[in-house]
Parts: structure tokens; C-alpha cells; sequence
């Protein structure tokens, strides 16, 4: 009996590409080599969907990941301008290997899968190692459809350590704004909120002010440039929204970045008056509605 076909309900995570020009051949289909480049790419953001960092995983658990073996079966072709989706799951955790078993789809269609076999070795020697516990019990959560996230709102004492490496990470030291604008005394009365993985390591941050009586305001949204496409962003963001709305405010608003505008745009924000800039950058303020505004009475009724 043949085995069943790859379906999609197989898979929690899924990376979407498109086919390029460069990866088709002469045959006018993707060439059979570039689809270990598709699964080595899923690779990369599953660990993403894990809120794992690779390298700053792999050094504290004194270890690494390396190919053992890799197989795929081809049931149909991929052509120019396709788009499609890697689904891909940890089937099977041995003593020191771990076996990930992926599907590339078109739609609905499955058309190859594919099984990578790593081993967990000693990143000098490279001799095999026991998985740690703790990876272990992360990638079997991940598949059990476990949360691989925590928000934390509190004070700037209670975060403000995590807070800030992650803001000078990534407006001072990468979009080069100028250290001066990016601290400010609002940090103190701010909520703040710090987003980590099942490690504890801080991904992603933001605050909440009170703008004006009823409006609060989020701004100093953070998250680490390896860890952005995840759902660290997003978590953060509605842990300051519902942080709002549970102190009665009836709207919050924010500065947006221009490049960051469609992730607030998909949380529901919408914007407002024109783009301008700020310490240099493109802006747009956003606004969301928490409460709906209390209709008045028509004239002369109670």
C-alpha cells in the first residue's frame, strides 16, 4: 500500500516563496537541486516561528545542528512565478538526531517532500551530543501547537534592562538614531512591555503613555531584526493595546515608521493626516478605536 499523500493540515508552520527565473531549467520547471535550497530556507524561519535565534540558542547549549542526511521525492513540478509553501514539522526527536520532514506546496497540491536528518554534535569535535532537554521539549511544544512567546507589561524598573538593549539594538544602532532622542524621562511612567522566547531571552519591546485623557499612545516598538516576520511584534503590540483598553482609554495612536505601516494596518489601525518625518525617518500617525464613542441623545429626550 502506497503511503498517504502530504497534506497541508500536516504542518503548523509554512514558508512562502515564489519562484524566481534564475531557478528554472531548460526543462521549464524549478531544477531538482534548488528545492533543498526551499527546505534550508523554511529552516531559517521555523526557527523564527520557535523564537530562536540560532547562534545565541546553539552557544549556551554547547552544541550544533549538522546535516546528517537529506532525501526528497518528487511528485510534481514547480514552475516560473509559482507561489508557493514549504510546510514543515519536527517528526521525530532521537538521542542525539532530530528528523524534519517537509512538504512543498502549490495551493492545495502537494509536490515534493522532502526529510532532513540533523545531529546534535559538538561544534569543534563534531561528535554526536544527547539533544539538551530544554531544545527538546521546545520543538515537541511547538508541535503540540504550545505558545512559544510570553508578553510581560510592568515598570521601567521590572523591564527596563531588556527594554533598552533591545531599542539601542535597533534605533540607535541600526537605523543610527542619535542616542539623546531615544531615551527620554516618559520611560518612567511608561508601561512597558518586553516579549520573550521559552529561554527567556528578550525578542521584542514597545510602551504605552497616556497621550491625553481617553488616548493612549504606543511607541518604542521593538523587536530584533532576526526575530521580525514572527509574532513577537504582534504580541507586543496587543499587550499594550489591551493594556489600554482595560484603563478605559477609548483609542490609541502611534507614530508608525512608513516601512512598518502594513504590520499596524493588518492589527487594525488605520492613518491618520500626512506622512512626516521624525529623527529622519518617514512617519505616519495610526489610530485604532478601543470603545465606541457614546452616541448623544437627540434634542429635548432624556
Amino acid at each position: 500500500m502506497s503511503a498517504a499523500k502530504p497534506s497541508r493540515k500536516d504542518f503548523r508552520f509554512f514558508d512562502r516563496l515564489r519562484v524566481r527565473w534564475a531557478e528554472v531549467d531548460m526543462q521549464r520547471i524549478v531544477f531538482n537541486g534548488h528545492y533543498l535550497l526551499y527546505f534550508d530556507t523554511a529552516v531559517a524561519g521555523w526557527w523564527r516561528a520557535l523564537g530562536l535565534p540560532y547562534h545565541e540558542t546553539m552557544a549556551p547549549l554547547g552544541g550544533d545542528l549538522f546535516v546528517r542526511k537529506a532525501t526528497l521525492e518528487y511528485l510534481a513540478s514547480a514552475r516560473y512565478d509559482d507561489q508557493l509553501d514549504v510546510g514543515l514539522r519536527c517528526q521525530r526527536i532521537g538521542t542525539s538526531s532530530m528528523l524534519l520532514a517537509g512538504t512543498v506546496f502549490r495551493g492545495e497540491q502537494p509536490l515534493v517532500s522532502g526529510e532532513l536528518v540533523y545531529v546534535f554534535a559538538d561544534p569543534v569535535a563534531q561528535t554526536p551530543k544527547p539533544v539538551p532537554d530544554s531544545l527538546r521539549a521546545i520543538l515537541l511544544g511547538y508541535e503540540a501547537g504550545e505558545t512559544m512567546f510570553t508578553a510581560t507589561t510592568g515598570s521601567w524598573d521590572a523591564l527596563g534592562a531588556d527594554a533598552q538593549a533591545l531599542r539601542t539594538a535597533v534605533f540607535v544602532q541600526e537605523q543610527n538614531i542619535p542616542a539623546e532622542l531615544e531615551w527620554d524621562a516618559a520611560d518612567a511612567t511608561a508601561l512597558h512591555v518586553v516579549v520573550r522566547n521559552r529561554y527567556g531571552l528578550p525578542l521584542g519591546t514597545g510602551r504605552l503613555l497616556q497621550h491625553e485623557p481617553g488616548v493612549g499612545r504606543i511607541g518604542r516598538m521593538a523587536v530584533r531584526a532576526d526575530m521580525r516576520g514572527s509574532r513577537v511584534g504582534r504580541l507586543a503590540l496587543d499587550a499594550l493595546v489591551d493594556a489600554a483598553r482595560a484603563r478605559g482609554d477609548a483609542e490609541v495612536m502611534l507614530h508608525a515608521q512608513a516601512t512598518a505601516i502594513p504590520f499596524y494596518l493588518r492589527s487594525g489601525f488605520s492613518g491618520r493626516g500626512p506622512e512626516f518625518e521624525e529623527a529622519g525617518i518617514p512617519h505616519l500617525e495610526m489610530v485604532k478605536r478601543l470603545q465606541a464613542p457614546v452616541a448623544s441623545s437627540p434634542s429635548g429626550t432624556a
